[in-house]
């Protein structure tokens, strides 16, 4: 992939640089915040090289894949970073989708931070467990601390990503929520302190995200406040020491204890809900994922697991339901993988298959499983199997990353050594059924529909081989196999139905793509090009739909003949590898004399 050319591709298609408000990656795709959803070119995106696909919701979501990090660069290399305000005033949108959007922004950055923690720490259980080495020594400890860090440090993180969505001074944002873990306030908060009489809650602030959020929301309007009154000479000093005075404050008195019992609140609900709902809770969720994942949905689910994270140390619903939904996806694809003999889906759905089976679906869901119904369905099947065993086995994840086959230690547990056991047998349970379901549903297209493609006369005259042609382009079969034909009569006639996808500026060429598929070029005589247009009428348009017989161009053998040119005309596959072809038989004794071509999709 030239990530440069992909873009500025991309940047073309979303309305330009202009109407780029965020930008931001996950591990498959591309994120961007526009000012204007209505700009997107939503079908030239997707055509993009290296584009898996599309989603224009709440944000434009770009699939990119595994090189989505490359991309992410270069079009922010191109855009620059976005100044608040931008060009254009925004679009007017529901406040729901703005609430989307603010938690996609600000929670989506952290997971690598967190995810890097996480399974470090993961890893750690898992050689204690092993007797590798001791959580009693000093080695150990150090590399704790590390994997520690991310989560414990989590209120500064979050304000970072939530100044930077906020558009304010990242720096004094991150100031204000600092005053919330720094030691002496911990111990001080601890102890019962009180400011201007008034006391002050004792809260672990510590892996709490949605205090810092409410801190940096409300900072936000601090910081317009003293900018808009400070005077000149002294604002750079002046705003951010009102706005801390003001907001740090108001966040220990009021904001922090409540963004506290939010997050208490939301991981305590859902945990209630799959307490009353149990393995059915996982299984329905597991199912639900292809559909989430595919609109881009289930970023959402990530403040739950942060807070469930932060406050219990675990996650035992999105995380154990994604380890299904994900080996699902990979058991289906590798099982396409092997039955098909389709060679390009082969090869896309075992790629996709890998992808899947250490956490990254997306390749899986738009290369494989969501255009076909029957690998969609096996994926579905295994997601909600594994999804529910592993939630009858009440799994745990430790750790907040896309559950795989690389990350399955996730799921060490420092109390219950069969919690890594049962997420195994989970996973290979999803897969089994998933695998089997494919292999078994699964046939090729071609195998379903093998009625040959038949081709109808384009041109009057007498047909001859290819090899036959005065050039060597066309007889050696560079651009691809087909048949010629000397014509008798001046006009090129569509031989299938089909959609014009080129006509050459000087009318003597054309291309042509089937409703089935088959990319055709009609090439009008050799050398015809110096011609320059004359003695050639072309009848169609670019996108113009045609049906078996429309006259396609008019041309004038007369005209070909008096520059001393080869009338010859060509039609050639030039997507060959997806068929086998035999010329049509010429004979008298052909009992359909007007089909001069049949291809057969290649098993």
């Amino acid at each position: 992939m030239n990530h440069l050319q992909t873009a500025l591709e991309i940047i073309a298609q979303v309305g330009g640089a202009e109407n780029i408000e965020h930008i931001e990656h996950c591990s498959t795709r591309l994120r961007l915040s526009l000012y204007d959803n209505g700009k997107v070119n939503e079908a030239a995106l997707a055509k993009v090289d290296g584009v898996l696909g599309v989603r224009v919701n709440v944000q434009c979501q770009v699939i990119i894949g595994h090189e989505v990090v490359q991309v992410f660069e270069a079009v922010r290399s191109l855009v620059g970073s976005p100044q608040a305000g931008g060009h254009h005033a925004p679009v007017k949108t529901s406040r729901g989708a703005q609430v989307v959007d603010f938690v996609i922004s600000v929670f989506q950055p952290l997971v690598p931070a967190i995810a890097g923690g996480g399974v470090l720490k993961s890893l750690l259980l898992l050689l204690d467990v092993m007797g590798w080495l001791s959580r009693d020594s000093s080695t150990y400890k150090v590399l704790d601390n590390i994997g520690s860090a991310p989560l414990y440090f989590l209120p500064i993180l979050v304000a970072i990503t939530t100044a930077m969505k906020l558009k304010v001074n990242v720096l004094v944002a991150v100031s204000a929520v600092s005053v919330m873990v720094l030691p002496a306030m911990t111990k001080q908060l601890a102890d019962g302190a009180a400011f201007m009489s008034f006391d002050l809650r004792n809260v672990a602030y510590a892996s709490q995200v949605f205090p810092a959020i409410l801190c940096v929301l409300f900072y936000a309007q601090t910081e317009k406040l003293f900018n808009r009154y400070s005077p000149g000479a002294l604002r750079i000093f002046l705003s951010p020491m009102l706005s801390l005075l003001v907001t740090v404050p108001v966040t220990l008195l009021i904001l922090g204890p409540l963004g506290y019992e939010l997050g208490a609140g939301l991981a305590t609900v859902i945990l209630w809900l799959y307490g009353k709902l149990g393995f059915v809770a996982t299984g329905l969720l597991a199912a639900a994922l292809p559909f989430m994942v595919a609109a881009g949905m289930h970023k959402p689910m990530l403040p739950y697991a942060v807070a469930s994270m932060s406050q219990f140390g675990r996650e035992m619903l999105y995380l154990p339901a994604s380890l299904a939904h994900n080996i699902a996806e990979s058991g289906a694809c590798l099982a396409i993988a092997l039955k098909s003999k389709d060679k390009v889906l082969k090869s896309t759905a075992f790629s996709a298959g890998i992808s899947a089976l250490f956490g990254i679906t997306e390749p899986a869901l738009y290369g494989v499983t969501l255009l076909n119904k029957k690998a969609l369905y096996s994926v579905i099947l295994g997601s909600i199997v594994g999804g529910a065993f592993i939630g009858w086995m009440a799994i745990e994840a430790f750790a907040l990353v896309g559950p795989g086959l690389a990350s399955i230690s996730m799921f060490v547990s420092p109390d219950n050594p069969m919690n890594i056991v049962w997420a195994f047998a989970g996973a290979g349970l999803s897969f089994a059924v998933a695998f089997i379901s494919a292999f078994v549903l699964w046939r090729d297209k071609a195998a379903e529909n093998s009625d040959a493609l038949s081709f109808t006369r384009p041109v009057e005259g007498q047909i001859i081989p290819l090899e036959k042609v005065n050039d060597d382009v066309f007889s050696r079969k560079i651009m691809g196999d087909g048949i010629a034909i000397i014509p008798s009569q001046g006009v090129l006639r569509a031989p299938a139905d089909g959609t014009i996808v080129n006509v050459f500026d000087s009318g003597h060429a054309l291309s042509l793509l089937t409703d089935a598929g088959v990319e055709l070029i009609f090439h009008i005589g050799i050398d015809t090009i110096r011609l320059q247009g004359e003695g050639f009428s072309p009848r169609v348009v670019e996108g113009q739909h045609v049906k078996s017989g429309d006259t396609l161009i008019e041309f004038s053998l007369d005209t070909i003949a008096a520059a001393g040119l080869d009338p010859v005309v060509m039609m050639v596959v030039t997507n060959g590898e997806r068929f086998s072809l035999t010329p049509g038989n010429t004979d008298d004794k052909n009992p359909n004399p007007h089909i001069i071509m049949t291809l057969k999709e290649s098993v």
